[in-house]
């Protein structure tokens, strides 16, 4: 069965249109209008082996935030409509990744249980044009949609852009492990039944 899913998101603020296939080739096809998003995007998409197409028109012309804002929403729902009813996945991941003098941690649950908790510091407020407050805009949005569980964690790192490509490459490979099918994993990976 194709684990993918299409999510379509027009406000007074943006318009996206978002593919997403769990079990892809690392392949993306990306215009956000954010050009440091659409990098981290293409890393996630990459390191996750999934597919991965977004079309975004929204206005940055006053800054990034609801562009960046709503594609986390996008993918999170996306996320969600592509697993279904989640039976056989792993449900959980977690991967460190080393980006130079960085280094990431991602764990996710995909719990039904939404929360965010983000541990890191960046030294600037921008990489190129992008505001990094937004990374916790992206996240915290990804994981209220997807409705999982999402810790983040930067253990050290000097150089914004490398911490903030450590977190998207991490994120990919936790989410790639969570989405997994493990065959002995029979119906839903919960005591309860159900997530």
């Amino acid at each position: 069965m194709d684990r993918l899913a299409q999510i379509v998101r027009k406000t007074n603020e943006t318009d996206i249109k978002l593919m997403l296939e769990i079990d892809g080739e690392g392949q993306s096809d990306l215009e956000t209008g954010v050009p440091f998003l659409s990098h981290m995007l293409d890393l996630f998409t990459k390191h996750g082996h999934f597919n991965l197409k977004v079309d975004a028109k929204g206005d940055i012309e006053i800054d990034d935030h609801h562009t960046t804002e709503d594609i986390g929403i996008c993918l999170g729902q996306a996320l969600v409509k592509a697993l279904g009813d989640k039976k056989g996945i792993k449900r959980y991941g977690n991967a460190f990744v080393p980006m130079d003098e960085a280094l990431a941690q991602v764990v996710v649950d995909l719990s039904n249980r939404p929360h965010l908790e983000l541990r890191a510091e960046f030294p600037s407020q921008k990489v190129g044009s992008f505001d990094t407050e937004l990374v916790h805009e992206f996240l915290w949005k990804l994981a209220l949609e997807a409705r999982m569980n999402l810790h983040v964690i930067v253990h050290y790192g000097h150089n914004t852009h490398h911490m903030i490509e450590a977190i998207f490459k991490a994120l990919g490979r936790a989410l790639d492990e969570a989405t997994s099918i493990d065959p002995r994993v029979k119906g839903i990976l919960s005591t309860k039944g159900m997530l």
